[in-house]
């Protein structure tokens, strides 16, 4: 029968639970079967690093680990507290943020906030794609916010931790029911995706685009498509995700092309061709962030490298260490979003060439916050006739 194997990180030393227990655990050979994992970004589910044991099943020699269930997608509901979350990151352009939903469907195996879900005692691995957690009231909650006295105006992102267009945005509707409320408040708002499913709101955010109150950005790793289904299996096809772009700049709303992140050694070679067809989308803006490897997202990268790109892994990774002080990452402001050194320079000053001569990034869009009316009423003076 299948058994559980745990290591006690208590024991490995202070600071070192993580490695070391995921690196235990791949050199026994437990990455999850592919038949328990299709479709899925994360070939590992390693216990999340608060947990005081990392568990994982292996087989004792009868085969029947082969019997356990397949990762399919569980959805729990959030009973939130609060919903805009704020942040001081003196390297991002955003003080305030709203993430309908925990984890991601898309399953992308770079994704810098897999770690997160190691709070809800959950694996940053395969529990992170399969098991979501919904915020159903996460439109009233926005209204009640933007309606407490003193409450200043400033442009909200969403779909900067987990996208808020994932598939099951599709019947969950949340999304689209916090764009009712930014709408009906003036309020401005930038929003994150790999999801083609943002066309469906096309209607909302171009009455807020004329205003001044909305733009977006679609976020594009590569033009390979067989990469993108391995690396990004649950999200729109990067054909669907430009054709997106064409949808909403046709309709008056400022859309940004992202090419995130760039991989050093494997989507690197592909920024020319990724700006051009920005351009020929309608996009005007463009940017880009280099691969970021935090906590637990490295062991994950790694081994997805490993199962379908072995003959590039030592290049990838001597390159991305380059960029990152020797590291897998390197959290420093101001740096974290880039890297330093001379790749990290080629790559930028590579990708500003690629734009200039494409005219892209010739101006930059603004979203207002004067219009702003609380959707209450609050802090607004009524009549007394």
């Amino acid at each position: 029968m299948s058994e559980i194997r745990s290591i006690d990180r208590a024991a490995l030393g202070p600071g070192r639970g993580v490695d070391i227990a995921n690196h235990m655990l791949n050199q026994s050979g437990l990455r999850v079967g592919f038949d328990r994992r299709r479709g899925r970004g994360a070939g590992l589910n390693p216990s999340g690093r608060f947990e005081p044991f990392a568990r994982a099943a292996f087989d004792d020699g009868w085969a029947t680990i082969d019997e356990l269930p397949p990762f399919r997608t569980e959805v729990q509901n959030e009973a939130a507290r609060t919903i805009i979350t704020r942040n001081q990151s003196p390297d991002i352009s955003f003080d305030r943020s709203v993430n309908p939903y925990r984890g991601c469907e898309h399953g992308c195996v770079y994704c810098f906030a897999r770690p997160s879900h190691a709070y809800m005692g959950l694996s940053p691995g395969l529990d992170f794609e399969s098991k979501l957690f919904a915020k159903p009231n996460a439109a009233e909650l926005l209204e009640d916010e933007l309606s407490k006295p003193g409450y200043e105006p400033r442009s909200i992102a969403i779909g900067t931790n987990t996208d808020p267009y994932q598939p099951i945005e599709k019947t969950r509707r949340i999304m689209r029911e916090i764009l009712e409320v930014l709408e009906r408040a003036n309020h401005p708002v930038g929003i994150v995706t790999k999801s083609a499913l943002v066309t469906r709101d096309i209607d909302i955010l171009q009455r807020m685009a004329a205003k001044g109150l909305a733009r977006v950005a679609v976020s594009v790793t590569t033009m390979d498509r067989q990469m993108a289904r391995l690396m990004e299996p649950r999200a729109a096809t990067p054909t669907k995700r430009f054709d997106a772009v064409s949808q909403l700049t046709e309709a008056g709303i400022p859309t940004m092309v992202m090419t995130a992140p760039i991989i050093p050694g494997l989507t690197d070679s592909e920024i020319e061709r990724l700006l051009e067809a920005a351009a020929e989308a309608g996009a005007k803006e463009v940017g880009y962030v280099l691969l970021r490897l935090p906590l637990e997202v490295s062991p994950l990268f790694k081994d997805w490298l490993l199962r379908h790109y072995p003959n590039r892994y030592r290049h990838v990774m001597a390159l991305l260490r380059s960029m990152r002080d020797g590291k897998d990452y390197d959290p420093e402001w101001g740096q974290r979003m880039t890297g330093k050194g001379p790749y990290a320079q080629q790559i930028k000053r590579r990708f500003e060439l690629a734009a200039k001569r494409l005219a892209l990034n010739l101006e930059r869009s603004t979203l207002r916050s004067d219009l702003f009316r609380a959707p209450k009423g609050g802090g607004v003076q009524l009549s007394l006739l």
